[in-house]
Formats: C-alpha cells, sequence, structure tokens
C-alpha cells in the first residue's frame, strides 16, 4: 500500500491534468524505422507493430524495455450496493481482497504467467461510498484524496501498468458514469455486471436512472460527475492514469469499470488517453458503447467480464510478444534477405 495520500483539491487534479507530457515522437520514430526494415512484409504483423511504437512513444526512449510490468488492483465498496444491484453481497470485496492477497486469484495465475507483480490497494472497505441515488458517492476532498492515493501508487522502475479494480457494484457506478459523461439511456450502458438477470436487471437500470436524474442538474465537469456517479477505487484508478502520464509509463486499461473510469480523463481531454491502450473488449455490453465513444480498440476479446485486472494483465503477454519480435527479428541486411524494393 502506499503512503498516505497527501492532501489535494479537484481544483489541484484539473490544473495537472493540463499540464501532463505529450508523446516522444523522436522514440517512437526510431521504433517504425526498425519497423520497417525487419525481415517481413509491411504490416504483416498488424497490431503488434503499432504496439513496439506506442511503448516506445510514452517510455519516451528507444528501445523500450518491458522487464518490470505491474498490475495494480484498487478496492472500495459503493454504498449503492445496499440497492440490490450485484448478485454478490458486499462483503465480497473484503474476501476477494484476501483472496488476492493469498494468491488464490485468477489475477494471480495471469501475473505470474507474464512474469509482473501485483499490487492490491483497500480503500476503507468498512467505509463506503455514499448511496448516488441520494447524494454524491464522493465529497469533493474524498473524490480529490483517492485520486491522489491513486497516483502514488505508481513507482519509479515500471516498464508498463496494467489497472484494474475489484468493488461490488462497480459495474453500477461505471453505467452511471458513462451515462453521465456520455449521455445516453441507461438501459444503454447497464449489463449484468456480476450476473444479474431478469428482474434484478430492471431494478439496476432503475437505480443507475434514478442516481443520473437525481444529479444531472447539478452535474459540472467530468469531475464532478466523477464524485457524484463514481467509488473511490475508479477516482484512484484516474489518479493512477495520470501519474503514469507523469512518469512515462504506458498503462493497459481492464474492462468495463476500469475504462469508464478511464473515461472521465477523456471527457475532460481528449488526449488524455492516448497512452492507453485498452486490454480487452468486456462482454459487459457497455463496454463496447464506450469504448467506441473513446475511440479504443481492445487487444483482445476473449469474453472475458471477470474485473480484477485480469484482462489487463494477459494483455501484457501481447506487448511483450510484439517487442520480442521487434528487437529479436533480423533485418533484411542483417540476413541477407531481399527486400521487395531490391
Amino acid at each position: 500500500m502506499p503512503p498516505q495520500a497527501p492532501a489535494a483539491t479537484l481544483a489541484e487534479i484539473r490544473t495537472l491534468l493540463g499540464e501532463l507530457p505529450g508523446p516522444d515522437f523522436e522514440a517512437g520514430t526510431a521504433a517504425a524505422l526498425r519497423e520497417a526494415q525487419l525481415t517481413k512484409p509491411a504490416g504483416a504483423l498488424g497490431r503488434l507493430e503499432e504496439i513496439t511504437a506506442w511503448l516506445a512513444t510514452w517510455q519516451g526512449k528507444y528501445p523500450p524495455v518491458l522487464n518490470h510490468p505491474r498490475t495494480a488492483v484498487f478496492a472500495a465498496n459503493h454504498g449503492v450496493a445496499s440497492r440490490g444491484v450485484s448478485a454478490f453481497p458486499a462483503a465480497v470485496t473484503a474476501q476477494m481482497v484476501a483472496n488476492f492477497v493469498a494468491g488464490g486469484a485468477a489475477v494471480n495465475q495471469l501475473c505470474k504467467a507474464v512474469d509482473g507483480d501485483l499490487r492490491v490497494y483497500e480503500m476503507a472497505l468498512d467505509q463506503p461510498t455514499a448511496d448516488f441515488t441520494e447524494a454524491p458517492a464522493m465529497s469533493e476532498e474524498e473524490c480529490a484524496k483517492a485520486i491522489a492515493y491513486g497516483m502514488m501508487a505508481v513507482e519509479p522502475g515500471l516498464d508498463v501498468m496494467a489497472l484494474g479494480e475489484m468493488g461490488i457494484a462497480n459495474t453500477t457506478s461505471a453505467a452511471a458514469l458513462c451515462c453521465g459523461l456520455f449521455g445516453g439511456t441507461t438501459a444503454e450502458w447497464v449489463g449484468p455486471g456480476t450476473g444479474v438477470a431478469g428482474e434484478a436487471l430492471q431494478r439496476k437500470i432503475a437505480v443507475v436512472d434514478a442516481a443520473v436524474a437525481f444529479h444531472r442538474p447539478q452535474f459540472g465537469d467530468a469531475f464532478d460527475v466523477l464524485r457524484r456517479l463514481g467509488g473511490l477505487e475508479l477516482a484512484a484508478i484516474v489518479g493512477a492514469i495520470m501519474a503514469c502520464r507523469l512518469a512515462r509509463v504506458p498503462v493497459l486499461l481492464d474492462g468495463y469499470a476500469c475504462t469508464a473510469a478511464a473515461a472521465v480523463l477523456f471527457a475532460a481531454d481528449k488526449r488524455a488517453l492516448d497512452h492507453c491502450l485498452v486490454a480487452h473488449r468486456s462482454a459487459e455490453p457497455g463496454h463496447t458503447r464506450l469504448l467506441e465513444r473513446i475511440g479504443k480498440a481492445p487487444l483482445l476479446d476473449l469474453g472475458m467480464r471477470l474485473g480484477e485486472a485480469s484482462g489487463a494483465t494477459l494483455a501484457v503477454a501481447v506487448l511483450k510478444a510484439g517487442l520480442a519480435c521487434h528487437t529479436g527479428m533480423a533485418t533484411f541486411g542483417e540476413a541477407s534477405v531481399s527486400n521487395r524494393d531490391q
């Protein structure tokens, strides 16, 4: 767990967003130049080729490296869980955190498979956010503190960060966030989450509808929507994404809830997620709609909907494969293979 987050305000967070560094085009160009000389037809490795240039551009160096991938899972509880929007009780959040710590969750096995490490950040599990059908989920101070806490999770020496979350009712929060940020009907954004269907799904839609209707007259900017309809773990993801940009650490976003948190930054500044890739398309239907809205194509589409950064961690393997091809393949000149231009 990072040290106690310093006091922060949403005004300071907004200012910081405008100071995030841009891409390193020189490093990206170096990657593209080598890619063009490798022993294959141009574009034959598809998005694997783009991945290496993206890593170089946002690490700010060539060649990029992937020696130290980190998976960060932020866990928090939502007051709206009391409305019966999930198939599981809120107590499962703490139980799953214990499972992460014991090494028994899917994300633990995936971290081992990609040779990455895992950090789990508990965020006051005994103090859920307010029920956002009746009040803002967080005060401005609570939201800013959660964002700052997420920023503290980004340590020196990381090569890529896979982000995810754990929190019963977080797909309810994600759906409300997306509707608040981008409009549309709540039914377009609400999905089964942990497996609700029938009457329970209709209740979930009604809860999100009530929350958005309650807060819409008071909506300010994207950060205000976050504090009203988000959660502590989603705010922390916002902070981690910002801190990764400052530290030149590329980011892999997990599924629906994680991408919804990131969408707060997109709504505030359409360039704020340029250092992020979406790891996979969640089976949660609202995720496809959200990806279209923020203009991100997922790396994987495996029907996953687990959360806990499982898809983001799995995608580290794709990044490693792309980088291995880029750095390990011979050029046409090195292999004495005729290029089509020769």
